[in-house]
């Protein structure tokens, strides 16, 4: 009996060779296919686990810089508390001299300027000097006999200077030519 089969025996054998092949290729992708999703898994939580703590950081940091804020001018204000009851103390003394009380007034204002000091805040305070536009603002001429040309002759409003930085000029009357 002959088979409408076109293959030889051999034939047969070899295309089973090849089934067998390609089985077995097919086998490899799909190991290789699982290994790669697991992979892609494993790399898609660590995404996540780091967008998460970038996430708490960034809230952490947003909390700490408002605390930062809100308690920045902690320090100055304890430092301002023993002026601050100083002044109080005064305003409690019944009768007196003057004298007493403007050495108490005296202390008290040499103890702001310390704790002002401590911050970096400076006094402008330019009798004597030459005018200088980028610290004094010179609201008057005057007469001043001896005082150099465009020197501070008198202070109206002395000037502060935060850290290097002009908070506020002087008020000045400068000599004339």
């Amino acid at each position: 009996m002959q088979s409408n089969d076109p293959t030889t025996p051999g034939e047969a054998q070899a295309s089973g060779g090849q089934g067998g092949s390609a089985q077995a290729e097919l086998e490899a992708l799909k190991a290789r296919i699982a290994e790669l999703e697991a992979s892609n898994g494993e790399l898609r939580d660590t995404v996540l686990r780091e967008k998460a703590e970038i996430e708490n950081q960034r809230r952490r940091l947003h909390r700490d810089v408002e605390q930062a804020r809100r308690f920045a001018n902690e320090k100055l204000l304890n430092e301002l508390l023993p002026v601050y009851d100083g002044l109080e103390s005064g305003l409690q003394v019944e009768g007196g001299d003057v004298a007493s009380m403007r050495e108490g007034i005296a202390l008290t204002l040499k103890s702001l300027l310390k704790v002002a000091e401590n911050n970096g805040l400076v006094q402008v305070d330019p009798v004597g000097q030459p005018l200088d536009p980028e610290k004094h603002h010179a609201v008057s001429m005057v007469d001043a006999p001896g005082a150099a040309p465009n020197t501070v002759v008198n202070v109206l409003q002395k000037g502060y200077v935060l850290n290097d930085r002009l908070l506020r000029p002087a008020l000045v009357a400068v000599a004339k030519d």
